[in-house]
């Protein structure tokens, strides 16, 4: 008996279950670790492009300003991760010159349900940067006040 390759193949929707139920077992088996992603990244678009080129029919090949638009997208793209990547490594710098900066400072920081005051005698360095407060360390974002110290701040004139 042959197979009528003609008409697209129609499932139940208890076979449609039973099918994807089946992949999704196939897929943990050969790879428990990777997640799913909803967002493409520059290798899944390159894949895409060059899928595109592959099996594009050769007597109707893609347009010029087709595939000059899906090249500046991606160049736009690479430029945009490399930018994430940049502020990241602003950021962690700021945060550490920042926490750096309030050595020898009083500051006051919120410690679970807990207000603790105290001087900073130690930063360390890093993405996240913890003070030593009376003794103990602390993350830089745990900080809601600073404040001068007594030799710094403005004594109204006489």
């Amino acid at each position: 008996m042959a197979i009528d390759t003609s008409k697209p193949v129609m499932l139940s929707s208890q076979e449609k279950a039973e099918r994807e139920q089946f992949v999704r077992d196939f897929n943990l088996k050969t790879s428990p670790t990777r997640q799913a992603q909803q967002n493409l990244g520059r290798d899944d678009f390159l894949k895409i492009l060059i899928t595109q080129l592959s099996y594009q029919d050769p007597t109707n090949p893609m347009q010029d300003k087709e595939f000059i638009a899906q090249m500046a997208q991606f160049s736009t793209l690479e430029q945009m991760t490399g930018m994430a990547k940049d502020f990241n490594k602003l950021t962690s710098i700021i945060s550490g010159s920042e926490a750096s900066s309030m050595l020898g400072k009083n500051v006051e920081l919120v410690e679970k349900d807990q207000v603790v005051q105290g001087t900073v005698q130690a930063v360390t360095r890093g993405e996240n940067p913890l003070i030593l407060v009376n003794g103990d360390f602390y993350n830089w974002n745990q900080v809601i006040k600073v404040f001068a110290d007594e030799k710094e701040s403005v004594k109204p004139a006489v």
